[in-house]
């Protein structure tokens, strides 16, 4: 079984879609033509979709940290310094973990205050 899409909640569909496709360099693709509002669908990879979906009222949780809801991507970790910079130039806010492990990893709240893990994606899984 693997994951075929995550649906994230943004008062911004589009910020929301140009953050991510600028940063973690995800292709926007065609929104079926039945979803009653405002969304965006990204590929992450193959057969992987990030779905967007305005919420008027939508505000992030307490929940949203390292140990709480997260969603963890990998990425090779030669290019860790790059991604962070267009992270930052986006409005996305790093975040040091609060675990070490003995991979290379990192933490952003993106503009909507969701938390994202960066995993190295040549690290060996603990």
């Amino acid at each position: 079984m693997a994951i075929a899409h995550i649906t994230l909640a943004t008062r911004d569909v589009e910020r929301t879609r140009d953050f991510f496709a600028a940063t973690l360099l995800w292709r926007p693709v065609a929104t079926p033509h039945n979803v009653p509002r405002d969304a965006a669908w990204l590929q992450i990879a193959p057969n992987q979709q990030l779905h967007l979906l305005r919420v008027d009222d939508y505000q992030p949780t307490p929940f949203e940290r390292e140990f709480g809801r997260h969603v963890a991507v990998e990425y090779p970790a030669s290019e860790f310094a790059a991604l962070k910079l267009r992270l930052v130039e986006h409005g996305a806010t790093l975040v040091a973990p609060l675990r070490e492990t003995p991979f290379e990893r990192f933490f952003f709240l993106d503009p909507n205050g969701y938390t994202f893990e960066v995993l190295d994606a040549d690290r060996v899984p603990e």
